[in-house]
């Protein structure tokens, strides 16, 4: 089960999560067209999903999950725990 923390926005952050799952990088705009988000709300979910090692952006505009996100996903990790999986 998960376990999601004070900080997340529910269940946007879930569903970004989810999108960014399949492997593809994405753009906000298009996890925000697949999620009924606006993209800028999107982008700022996904800075602070970023800093908390859930995302990487390894390219400019494009986002991937890290496996700290795929863990939270499982439900391996807590989204409180900053600690190394």
């Amino acid at each position: 089960m998960r376990k999601p923390a004070e900080w997340m926005q529910m269940p946007t952050d879930d569903r970004i999560l989810e999108a960014l799952e399949s492997g593809l990088r994405l753009t906000p705009a298009v996890i925000g067209e697949n999620i009924d988000r606006s993209r800028q709300h999107v982008t700022r979910r996904l800075s602070e999903l970023t800093e908390r090692g859930f995302v990487e952006k390894p390219k400019r505009g494009y986002y991937e999950i890290t496996e700290r996100g795929r863990g939270y996903l499982t439900g391996k990790i807590d989204a409180d725990d900053l600690g190394s999986e």
